[in-house]
């Protein structure tokens, strides 16, 4: 009901959502005592000659939104994926929106009458359901919105198969979640993503293009469903990534060579095990300060398109 009439509220009144977006998120920060309110909210347009425009919209902690709507200005987009991200926003500051005892022990039964699992199973965090008991359990407190940027990590690691690579080695299920848990989903780690999909485009020639297709109509499909957008568009910057770099010379040579080495050293973030303990490794590069694909806006484009 309250979702519903603040829907009704930003779409049909003429309030300056851009405006209203940035101040909530930095009242956010203000109000836990972070203080860094220059990089708050991220805006990115993707180049178009025409109509239909699109912008995504990225919120602290990794959370992305679209513009739902067709839009025929930048402007319009910018404001329409503000509007969205403003409303997914304030709906998961609800207090039904938290994850609390009860939301776990409600979630895990939805879990077992929808799987082949049993309650007894969320007590062993090496089977599926234990594990994403586990998850939920180290979250308590957290908003939903936080926990799907956690989980962002585990899809991402599912999708490029470095879970796959995790089980073969005998790595816990629960070593992997303490271990990404703690992880951020940055330059470097998206790195090693892409050169896992350069090798395997090297074994598979046209793998790329046909993944990247792919994850294209999905990030569409979600964005104009209106859901939240940040694994679909990972996704599509890793593989468009690796796409990019394809075809030169320096990379393939480092997916060969350097990154054999950088196995035997285990700097990669596959090297992960410790003989005889099967241990997860905390060598993995330091992240970068910031992503390639986003840009700011600037104030006196806040201004202009509110």
């Amino acid at each position: 009901m309250i979702k519903n009439m603040f829907v009704f509220f930003v779409y049909v009144f003429p309030v300056n959502v851009v405006g209203m977006l940035h101040q909530f998120w930095e009242q956010k920060q203000v109000n836990s005592s972070t203080m860094e309110t220059e990089n708050l909210v991220v805006y990115e347009s993707i180049p178009s000659p025409g109509p239909p425009f699109i912008c995504y919209v990225t919120l602290p902690g990794g959370s992305c939104f679209g513009n739902y709507k067709y839009c025929y200005t930048k402007a319009e987009a910018r404001r329409d994926a503000a509007r969205i991200a403003l409303m997914n926003s304030t709906f998961n500051d609800l207090p039904c929106r938290r994850i609390t005892p009860e939301f776990i022990t409600r979630s895990i039964e939805e879990a077992v009458a929808t799987t082949t699992g049993n309650m007894e199973d969320a007590s062993d965090p090496n089977t599926s359901l234990g594990a994403y008991y586990l998850m939920l359990k180290s979250n308590t407190g957290k908003t939903m919105l936080e926990f799907q940027e956690l989980m962002t990590v585990f899809q991402l690691l599912h999708w490029n198969g470095t879970l796959k690579a995790f089980r073969e080695r005998r790595c816990s299920r629960q070593e992997v979640i303490s271990y990404y848990s703690e992880k951020r989903l940055d330059e470097c780690l998206r790195s090693h993503m892409a050169l896992d999909w350069l090798q395997r485009e090297r074994k598979m020639p046209g793998l790329l293009s046909r993944e990247l297709q792919l994850a294209l109509r999905e990030l569409a499909q979600a964005r104009q469903a209106g859901r939240e957008l940040r694994f679909c568009k990972e996704k599509k910057e890793i593989l468009s990534l690796a796409l990019s770099q394809a075809s030169t010379e320096e990379l393939q040579a480092y997916c060969g060579e350097e990154k054999e080495e950088c196995w035997r050293k285990g700097e990669t973030a596959l090297a992960y095990l410790t003989c005889g303990s099967h241990c997860l490794e905390s060598t993995v590069a330091d992240s970068l300060e910031h992503c390639e694909f986003y840009y700011m806006e600037s104030g006196s484009d806040r201004e202009s398109l509110g």
